[in-house]
């Protein structure tokens, strides 16, 4: 490998700082050096570079050049990955211990009821589960993979899909088994209460609205019904027998096959997003990564369609 031919460190920071901030004085701020400092790193770059980066103007601001512009992205990007390297370099080595963050109802409905198949599969793994709505910040949070519901496309990560999501009526058996008012079709939604998720962090949910607009239902009031905020509190009001919910083949958990919900009829919507296992590709081999990525991969192969109650 031939030498590489790098300016200096200070230099690049002081620039990519003025070049987000568009002002010497505010990047000075946040590398807490005068405004005059950071001119006098701008300079020596230039003059290392010999391109000008900068162009001064009169009223003491400044506008990158065109060639600025393009440094500017791209100095960002790798001083982006150094922080991030270097994070990881600082955690302390635990080889079989890896950080999962997820969303609050794919934790409680699917990963943690599957965790006892990791451990009959790789006892030494040791799994810490974090939720959370946000999307993970590897670089600044202490989190090795992270499990997300999205469309795919995530730059600079490994990104594995896992499964596809439908949304489906549930209901308690009771209320399926209703002599007065019957549920043999979508139709009959409207002698019910339905229940809503209203998620948060989730764009393009699936809703009452949505769903029956998809299967060409009308004439059912779909703004009724009481709301709640996660999956597992909605399962739970229809599993008690308060109404209809809209359940996913993800996130059902046991509750069909305990016979504690059913399906009233077999109607379904794909959902517009679909789950997955993402993580730094640095460390997507890392051995305990590389473990707990083809035990969850398997673990979604085997999640198969649920059946319709009678």
């Amino acid at each position: 490998m031939s030498r590489r031919h790098l300016p200096p460190l200070a230099s690049l920071r002081a620039f990519e700082a003025a070049a987000r901030h568009r002002n010497f004085e505010k990047a000075g701020d946040e590398l807490a050096v005068t405004a005059s400092a950071v001119g006098q790193h701008v300079r020596s770059l230039e003059t290392w570079l010999r391109r000008p980066l900068f162009v001064r103007l009169p009223s003491k601001g400044v506008a990158l050049t065109e060639i600025g512009e393009r440094y500017a992205a791209t100095i960002s990007q790798v001083l982006d990955q150094l922080n991030e390297a270097t994070a990881r370099a600082l955690r302390p080595e635990t080889p079989n211990v890896i950080t999962v963050s997820t969303l609050p109802s794919f934790a409680l409905n699917w990963l943690i009821p599957r965790l006892g198949h990791l451990k009959e599969r790789a006892p030494h793994l040791e799994v810490r589960v974090e939720v959370s709505v946000s999307l993970t910040d590897f670089a600044r949070e202490n989190v090795d993979v992270a499990i997300r519901s999205g469309s795919g496309g995530y730059p600079g990560l490994q990104s594995d899909l896992l499964m596809e999501e439908n949304f489906f009526p549930v209901c308690s058996a009771a209320l399926l088994d209703d002599p007065e008012r019957p549920l043999r079709e979508p139709a009959d939604l409207r002698h019910h209460i339905l229940l809503h998720e209203i998620p948060e962090g989730i764009p393009d949910f699936v809703t009452w609205p949505r769903w029956l607009a998809a299967i060409g239902v009308s004439g059912v009031d779909a703004t009724r019904g009481p709301r709640f905020s996660h999956t597992f509190l909605a399962l739970q009001a229809a599993a008690s027998g308060q109404g209809v919910a809209l359940a996913t083949n993800v996130l059902i958990g046991d509750y069909l096959d305990a016979g504690r919900l059913v399906r009233p009829f077999p109607d379904q919507v794909r959902g517009p997003h679909q789950y997955y296992l993402v993580c730094p590709e640095a460390s997507a081999q890392r051995p305990a990564i590389a473990a707990f990525r083809r035990w969850i991969r398997e673990e979604a192969a085997t999640h198969v369609g649920l059946s319709v109650g009678s």
